[in-house]
């Protein structure tokens, strides 16, 4: 549909986000110890079933064998978001989570903002337990943490211009609210079409859910939703010394 570019979008009270940078630089670390492996390796399975969300499992429906058990089952709602199965399932998820995650971490302060993304991966991962809750498959992938950023962009900054390529060849700026809204909606309408393929579009849509909720209780008093694009300073003296347009 599109790839996100880049945003412009700065901060205003963190300096950096460096809880979204630990997130990328986890997942990423993740998946090459992975690839180094090799596709086909005990060490991929392991790391698939011991830390991926398996619903049967979660529900008590079937039990992981001990040598692929990882981290404990309730752990699983969070580890599966770190957990990717190719270079473009990381590319796309990472490149979500490094675009919008930086404005939602300022708008939030570090340590909400790790609450957050959990509660949007558990979000996921529970969504996608509910619709499919005797599936032995594991879910992995940072969908449902980066459907929730997407989610709370969305919330606070529909009017910023967001730079996209369009079909994964056109660069075009365009308003964040036409961006996000066409990708949000396309993920409750891929729910109901493709409910039994391939990707996990109940994980997105439970994130996107989290997120929009979680954003009004986890904002910082200061931050307002729906808020207007910045504006340079420059650009206001500049008009200031022209005099006021006249319609």
């Amino acid at each position: 549909m599109f790839i996100p570019l880049y945003d412009g979008n700065k901060l205003k009270h963190i300096r950096f986000q460096w809880v979204t940078l630990i997130i990328v630089v986890v997942n990423v670390v993740i998946w090459l110890l992975m690839e180094a492996s090799g596709e086909q390796s005990t060490f991929n399975d392991v790391m698939v079933l011991g830390l991926g969300y398996i619903p049967s499992v979660a529900h008590d429906l079937n039990v992981l064998s001990d040598e692929l058990v990882i981290v404990p089952t309730w752990l699983t709602y969070v580890s599966y978001s770190f957990v990717h199965g190719g270079f473009l399932h990381l590319a796309g998820n990472m490149a979500f989570l490094w675009i919008f995650s930086d404005n939602v971490e300022d708008a939030m302060g570090h340590t909400r903002f790790i609450v957050f993304y959990a509660l949007c991966a558990i979000a996921g991962a529970v969504m996608h337990g509910i619709l499919f809750p005797s599936s032995d498959s594991p879910l992995i992938g940072a969908s449902g943490a980066a459907s929730g950023i997407v989610a709370t962009y969305l919330l606070l900054h529909p009017r910023v211009s967001v730079w996209v390529l369009v079909m994964g060849r056109v660069p075009l700026p365009l308003p964040s609210y036409i961006v996000l809204t066409l990708w949000i909606l396309y993920q409750f309408f891929m729910l109901f079409y493709d409910l039994d393929g391939a990707v996990a579009w109940g994980g997105h849509v439970g994130g996107i859910i989290a997120g929009a909720i979680l954003i009004i209780f986890m904002k910082r008093s200061d931050v307002k939703l729906f808020a207007r694009p910045i504006v340079s300073p420059v650009v206001l003296d500049e008009l200031d010394a022209e005099g006021p347009s006249k319609g």
